[in-house]
């Protein structure tokens, strides 16, 4: 115990200890025991309470999950691996509550990432809660993307792993990649691990072009090895997951599509990969709209924020001897945010003036080797990663590029909301700032080397000044909206009041703008004042680095608090009741004990962007990024076609039996249910089969369908769907119905057709008449289908797919290689130890 130096640990507990009462202070309300009320995370509790009623009654969660969209794979909702690892994800949040948890974890992985680089303490304090506080964090947790949270929150983990590895620190580095990789992909969202597996390839051919250049082939092909090890133990950690979703991704909007319907109803047959274009650029960033990241105001904030009585538009109004109140309350209508991404947005990415102007600088600063721990080749890799992903996140405002990686680079094609890239300069911006503190405050040579540059410091801070000014003068100050806004102001009134209303709307956005050059102006001015101190001896690193902490902090919590504060809370039970109280509709549904119906709820809008529903009834819509293919062709086609309105067929075969809508009582409009006594039932035989070529005509055919005589087939299933011959007195029957087995007893005396009323999905679910497995058809576009010999069988359909429990067992064998490379750092780090005190 002599040997233990408190020096050297008591400035790491005081860094946690900081990350730990921010956390808490910010998120005050957790502690008392209330809850964020997440749009998100109440779809995702209405679609994952089937599967936690299932498990309190089976002790395991199924693989089906029944109560949304008419039936698909439950590990796309809520899934479980066993495992012989800890839970390192809560012991890293320190199991505090959410959201603390989830700040705390960011800044601590920044932290490892700082103290990978050999950081100072107090510059990477400043670093980690620049990341975790950076904008975009809170206004994600508001609307409940906790996985992309997460999954952010890990970045600087993995990143630190891998700058170990390369820094020749090879077993430490092995074990903390591996534990973040398996971290990073288990937090479940590939789109940011996506982003961020393309940074870690630019920063490790950043890494190999210096190797080569210093011919340190061995070191190089050693590095390099470690860090795919470390991946690949990672991947395997999280093997079940992946192998599920990228087997259940091939059928799902995410792969492609086999049918096109254009704006005025056509079908047409395509093969295509991957989301539609236009689909995958939403929520694209405008160019200009890169600012955002250091000025948070000047683009608006978010869609929800509207203009104020202050607003130009109100004096514009006035002088068209419009009445200052009526001309406030068409302010207050009008949006404050005029960028480029639409449909909407929560709110803008800012990471920080003070960091930016800091990671600004360390383009300067970091050039050569010098006092640089960092390595000369860092500030390149962190501008190429940086500016990449600027690119990717203007979308289609900077379309021709993007097209390029949408059609060539691989996976680009499965994801949307390019905007979501700039998640990449939340963690490189700190970082490289971090990184510039270290340089010009900590290094051996650190005062000379700053005076040295001081006039290029100057240079570059105020080039950036001079070129928001330049972006002020030339803008244009046009938004997403402004015609809609025009054209409805015109009908309103008349296009001169119409014009007003613009032309005020666009002296805002000036002022707005104007605003935010101020922000950055003050905050860059206060970085000079600091670096002049330091230079001039008036005062200490310390102390300069303790007041930019305070500085960019407050700046960071101050624009969160806009985002995420106490009215995103409420009491738990009020939660409860607020989301998931059953309405008399509901009560009235559940009175019905058949173990098969489905309900249809018109009464919330959009029935196929409502998981609320699968809370209590097995729905026939639902709430899903990424629904089966065959699925979202039939919402297009049969319910939601311009004009077509809801197919009662289509409605009949799923077995809708209940569908909910609105009373007609204008005051007071409640849930009321309608029994449609047409719904088919679980399962039926079928008097003919329809053979059709093709999704075409398949789903053509169902226009018109009487699905209860009649069944589609495409050819392709022909030798599985042979007609059937009449039998008045056949008879099939529901004998079970499990998430993951169902049971039908069939009676007839010829062969028969039977169709059931389930989405067909081919990876898992498996037929058996009588015990022996038998094929089955894919029928009516989404049900299964199969031929009943004469007599009387029992028929099974199990959910066994060969991925889950093949990744079951990839998983048991990465776990131990975790542990093996954990055990092997502490052994390393241990001899270190012993060998310094000798």
């Amino acid at each position: 115990m002599n040997s233990f130096s408190w020096k050297k640990i008591i400035p790491h507990v005081i860094a946690i200890a900081v990350f730990l009462i921010v956390a808490l202070v910010y998120c005050s309300p957790a502690l008392e025991g209330k809850v964020l009320q997440q749009t998100d995370i109440v779809h995702w509790k209405g679609m994952a309470q089937d599967a936690f009623n299932y498990k309190a009654a089976h002790g395991h969660f199924p693989l089906w999950n029944t109560h949304l969209f008419s039936g698909m794979p439950n590990y796309q909702v809520a899934m479980e691996s066993k495992s012989i690892l800890p839970d390192f994800g809560r012991l890293l949040q320190f199991y505090l509550p959410k959201p603390a948890s989830y700040f705390f974890v960011a800044c601590l992985c920044f932290y490892i990432l700082g103290m990978a680089y050999g950081i100072n303490v107090l510059a990477a304090v400043l670093g980690s809660l620049g990341f975790a506080y950076a904008t975009y964090d809170p206004i994600i947790i508001s609307v409940g993307h906790e996985t992309k949270m997460l999954a952010i929150a890990y970045m600087p983990g993995l990143l630190a792993g891998l700058v170990l590895i390369y820094r020749r620190k090879y077993i430490l580095g092995v074990a903390v990649a591996a534990l973040f990789a398996t971290l990073e992909i288990g937090a479940g969202h590939p789109q940011v691990t996506y982003y961020l597996l393309i940074t870690l390839g630019i920063m490790t051919i950043g890494y190999i072009i210096m190797w080569v250049r210093q011919k340190e082939f061995k070191h190089m092909a050693f590095a390099l090895g470690l860090a795919l090890i470390a991946g690949l133990i990672g991947v395997a950690n999280v093997s079940q997951s992946l192998l599920t979703t990228y087997e259940y991704s091939k059928y799902t909007m995410r792969g492609g599509k086999t049918v096109d319907l254009s704006e005025d109803g056509k079908l047409t047959q395509t093969k295509t990969e991957g989301l539609d274009e236009s689909y995958a650029f939403s929520y694209s960033l405008g160019i200009s709209e890169t600012f955002v990241l250091m000025m948070p105001s000047a683009f608006g904030g978010g869609s929800g924020e509207h203009l104020g009585p202050e607003s130009n538009v109100v004096s514009a109004l006035v002088q068209q001897n419009i009445p200052e109140a009526q001309a406030s309350q068409v302010a207050a209508s009008l949006p404050k945010y005029w960028g480029g991404i639409a449909p909407f947005t929560a709110g803008p990415p800012y990471s920080g003036a003070l960091v930016c102007f800091l990671a600004i600088i360390g383009l300067v600063v970091l050039a050569g080797n010098g006092g640089n721990k960092a390595g000369p080749i860092t500030r390149w890799w962190i501008l190429a990663a940086a500016v990449l992903m600027i690119f990717i996140s203007w979308g289609s405002y900077f379309a021709g590029f993007n097209r390029i990686l949408f059609d060539h680079l691989p996976l680009y094609n499965k994801f949307r909301a390019p905007s979501m890239a700039l998640i990449i300069p939340q963690l490189l911006l700190p970082l490289l700032a971090v990184l510039t503190l270290d340089r010009i405050f900590f290094a051996p040579d650190a005062k000379e080397y700053l005076q040295k540059n001081f006039k290029q410091i100057l240079y570059v801070s105020g080039g950036v000044i001079v070129f928001a000014g330049l972006v002020y003068v030339f803008n244009d100050y046009k938004g997403s909206y402004d015609s809609q806004i025009l054209d409805g102001f015109t009908q309103q009134a008349n296009s001169t009041v119409a014009n007003s209303i613009l032309q005020g709307m666009i002296a805002d956005r000036k002022a707005m703008f104007a605003g935010g050059i101020g922000h950055i102006l003050w905050i860059g001015m206060l970085v000079i004042l600091g670096l002049y101190c330091y230079m001039k001896n008036i005062a200490k690193p310390m102390v300069i680095i303790s007041v930019f902490i305070l500085v960019n902090t407050v700046d960071l919590l101050v624009v969160a608090k806009k985002y995420l504060n106490s009215e995103n809370y409420q009491d738990e039970s009020s939660y409860q009741a607020g989301n998931f109280a059953p309405t008399s509709a509901d009560q009235q549904i559940l009175q019905d004990t058949d173990p098969h119906y489905r309900v249809l709820n018109l009464s919330t809008g959009d029935p196929f962007n409502d998981a609320v529903t699968s809370y209590y009834h097995r729905s026939v819509g639902g709430y899903h990024a990424a629904k089966l293919r065959t699925y979202q062709d039939i919402i297009e086609n049969q319910f939601a076609k311009p004009g077509g309105g809801l197919n009662m067929g289509v409605l009949n075969m799923l077995d809708t039996r209940y569908v909910i809508t609105r009373s007609q009582d204008q005051q007071q409009p409640v849930p009321v249910v309608q029994r449609n006594p047409d719904a088919l039932g679980a399962a039926w035989f079928i008097k003919h089969v329809q053979y059709v070529n093709g999704p075409i005509e398949a789903i053509k055919a169902l226009d018109h369908l009487n699905p209860k005589d009649t069944v589609i087939v495409d050819n392709a299933f022909r030798a599985n769907a042979s007609q059937p011959v009449f039998d008045s007195a056949a008879t099939i029957k529901l004998v079970s119905y499990d998430n993951d087995v169902i049971k039908y007893a069939t009676s007839a005396n010829s062969n028969q057709f039977a169709v059931l009323s389930e989405v067909y999905y081919p990876e898992g679910w498996n037929a058996y008449i009588d015990g022996k497995e038998t094929a089955y058809a894919n029928v009516n576009y989404i049900l299964r289908g199969i031929a009943v010999p004469a007599g009387q069988h029992t028929i099974e359909f199990k959910f066994e797919p060969a991925s889950y429990y093949t990744g079951q067992k990839l998983v048991y064998i990465a776990n131990i290689l975790l542990w093996l490379t954990i055990a092997g750092s502490i052994f390393v780090l241990w001899k270190q130890n012993r060998a310094t005190k000798a």
